[in-house]
């Protein structure tokens, strides 16, 4: 957990997910804003937490090339250690809105198809805890379809898309 709990290596998970082919340090420092020294740490990190993994080779071996280990996280509660846990939760709900203040940026430039389809929902549902994880299974196999790793061959007008999913119970507010 406390591999995934800092910016910089959920933005190298998100960029080794969107290359599978994999991208060097040098590559993710780029996309990062980091020393190519500072994300070999960080690769090194996260290599060691098994997130992710040394991909083949591009040619002369002098490139030590990294790919995600996995398809997908998620952050479930189950753990031991709820301080790493919280910390974590913490640095992806960070992560996932920065992604949406940048797309919205741009959409407020360049507007389009994409910014008239794009969503973000709150639904109030009354469920119990059984039923709320029945949903999000639902959910991931609803999506299974179009996972980069499952869908070799998109339309050409086909994008790379967030969809992120939160459930939570609503506590009651409390009063001061």
């Amino acid at each position: 957990m406390r591999a995934l709990a800092h910016p910089a290596r959920l933005a190298i998970l998100e960029h080794l997910a969107v290359n599978e082919a994999g991208a060097t340090a040098t590559e993710c420092a780029e996309v990062v804003g980091l020393s190519p020294s500072a994300t070999s740490y960080h690769l090194r990190a996260m290599a060691k937490a098994g997130l992710i993994q040394e991909g083949p080779s591009r040619g002369d071996g002098r490139e030590r090339v990294w790919q995600r280990k996995f398809a997908q996280y998620e952050v479930s509660g189950e753990g031991k250690n709820k301080a790493d846990e919280l910390a974590m939760a913490e640095a992806i709900l960070a992560h996932q809105n920065d992604k949406l203040r940048r797309f919205l940026a741009d959409a407020r430039e360049h507007g389009g198809k994409w910014y008239d389809v794009a969503t973000m929902t709150d639904n109030t549902l009354v469920m119990t805890a059984d039923e709320l994880a029945d949903l999000i299974d639902k959910v991931h196999k609803l999506c299974e379809p179009y996972r980069r790793r499952v869908r070799k061959d998109p339309p050409p007008d086909a994008r790379t898309v967030t969809l992120q999913l939160r459930g939570a119970p609503l506590l009651p507010l409390r009063e001061s």
